[in-house]
């Protein structure tokens, strides 16, 4: 379960205060502003870790996302609660949206820890919708969408006979009941106020913050520095415009930017130069909008635009998101009329082809 991502040049203008993360096993935390500590947890695929913060709250502490839930990732969390947390008690969680690497594990501080669980309406709804439906085999709709998207056949053939991805399998179960923040609000956490701005594109209703009181911005996977968070269309709702969602939210936020924001992201390092950030991100979905409108000139589908989005080969491994992604991205440009689609007769896959 890797995360491919579209292919950038280096970030220019950006500064990595921290160049050296803090150990994934719980034992360390890098302060970076007054009561505010990073901690980071392994993963098990190519993007092999995902930040972590835990803001001071006196005698508790609220935590900003959670990892997978693990066995391993307990053990962590239970070494960083002793070890850096200085024994004090997690009393809420914040969850800035529903992926597993964020999710993980907020059922268990809510049942073991008695913490408090704040988060999104749609972030609730979906994790919680998605931890309880588990499934043997691949469902006929997904079956379906994959062939449509034109999936490698033999991956394919395996999708049939392997159980899918579940996310049970690394969710713990969530408990009825959460707090909700919505656009527009405001959050008192670790001595400051922050303000509530919602995201787009790559998880819907992701939460980011933004603190009144000085430079911080808590942004989870909406803001990234050196990768573009993955943006993908799933059978769950096939006719989705993520990358639509995703623009608008990039470019809503943008005059957000200020350059002394320092940026506090799901992956990677923390940042700032954030105005440039911006920019890059949004220019960096159009550029492969504009390389994918050069490529169909004759009749693609999405399994067969890989090379122009990711410029890169991508790997079985990878294989699911990357095409995800070129569905979210081809049916953007059939959505916005610059793109025509039809069904391919000898493999019913849908194919798009560049209008004019």
């Amino acid at each position: 379960m890797t995360k491919p991502h579209l292919k950038e040049n280096p970030p220019e203008g950006l500064r990595y205060p921290w160049p050296t993360p803090p150990a994934n096993d719980g034992s360390e935390a890098v302060e970076v502003a007054p009561g505010v500590l990073w901690l980071r947890l392994p993963l098990p695929m190519k993007l092999d870790h995902v930040n972590v913060y835990a803001l001071d709250e006196g005698e508790s502490w609220t935590v900003i996302d959670t990892g997978f839930a693990s066995k391993k990732t307990r053990a962590i969390w239970e070494a960083a609660i002793a070890g850096p947390l200085g024994g004090r008690p997690v009393s809420r969680v914040v969850v800035t949206h529903h992926h597993p690497d964020h999710v993980g594990l907020a059922g268990w501080f809510q049942t073991e820890h008695g913490a408090e669980l704040v988060t999104t309406r749609t972030a609730w709804l979906t994790a919680r919708m998605l931890t309880l439906d588990e499934q043997a085999v691949a469902p006929a709709e997904a079956l379906s969408f994959y062939r449509q998207s034109g999936m490698d056949s033999d991956i394919l053939e395996k999708r049939k006979n392997d159980r899918p991805f579940n996310f049970a399998d690394i969710v713990a179960p969530l408990p009825l009941g959460y707090t909700r923040i919505k656009q527009g609000d405001t959050i008192t956490m670790g001595g400051r106020t922050w303000d509530v701005h919602m995201g787009n594109g790559h998880a819907p209703e992701h939460a980011t913050f933004w603190s009144r009181d000085d430079d911080l911005v808590i942004a989870g996977d909406q803001i990234l520095p050196s990768i573009s968070p993955n943006v993908g269309v799933y059978p769950t709702e096939p006719m989705a415009d993520p990358i639509g969602e995703w623009l608008e939210a990039c470019e809503r936020l943008a005059p957000l930017a200020r350059a002394d924001h320092l940026v506090l992201g799901g992956h990677k390092l923390p940042f700032t130069g954030l105005p440039k950030r911006m920019s890059q991100l949004i220019d960096n979905h159009h550029g492969a909008l504009r390389r994918l409108l050069a490529y169909i000139e004759e009749p693609k589908a999405a399994a067969e635009c890989f090379a122009p989005l990711f410029k890169r080969a991508i790997g079985e491994g990878e294989y699911g998101l990357a095409l995800v992604e070129a569905v979210a991205h081809l049916s953007h440009l059939y959505q916005t009329g610059l793109a025509d689609r039809s069904l391919r007769e000898e493999d019913g896959a849908f194919v798009y082809q560049r209008k004019g």
